[in-house]
């Protein structure tokens, strides 16, 4: 395999990564502490992830636990949990927060699968992007043969076909995983 065809394939495999923690945000019928990766708390005056700040456990299947470092960054996390997506109301007590996972109604598991249809559609478009960047650079790169250039474009599409299978097995495997009840 060329090595253009080996620099896509490590930036789709990078898409395919990022896609991968997007999902991971995606709140399903269990507790997981990277729902919390995307939310950030007022901490001095900066913006901080919360696990940055505080240790986040999952002590039983449908509730976290948030124990702060700084029990002064209570309040902040409070309300950055609340003004949050994730539709869960943080319970404080005393020096922790509790976050109790509510079941999922049918339709918002709906409304899950369709954000998680729309990471998919996000990983598909930069996935193709890389595809037209790679391919614009061959047209334009005059030192390769045109078989050869024939030869790294198939070698490439041949990837990026790869990443959107495997983008696709994502979007399967994640849309079971919110619909099982």
């Amino acid at each position: 395999m060329d090595e253009l065809a080996l620099e896509c394939l490590e930036k789709t495999n990078k898409t395919v990564e990022a896609l991968k923690a997007s999902f991971a945000t995606i709140r399903t019928g269990r507790a997981n502490a990277s729902l919390l990766d995307r939310i950030e708390a007022d901490y001095y005056g900066d913006k901080m992830p919360i696990n940055q700040i505080a240790s986040v456990t999952v002590p039983e299947p449908r509730q976290l636990l948030i124990k702060p470092y700084d029990r002064n960054d209570l309040k902040a996390i409070l309300s950055a949990i609340a003004a949050s997506d994730i539709g869960i109301n943080p319970i404080n007590d005393g020096g922790n927060i509790r976050l109790i996972m509510p079941p999922l109604t049918e339709e918002r598991r709906r409304d899950l699968v369709k954000l998680a249809k729309k990471y998919t559609e996000e990983a598909k478009i930069a996935i193709r992007n890389i595809r037209h960047d790679y391919f614009s650079f061959i047209k334009e790169d005059d030192s390769y043969s045109d078989d050869l250039k024939e030869r790294i474009e198939a070698d490439i599409q041949k990837v990026v076909d790869e990443a959107m299978k495997k983008v696709e097995d994502q979007l399967v495997v994640k849309e079971k995983e919110i619909m099982v009840v």
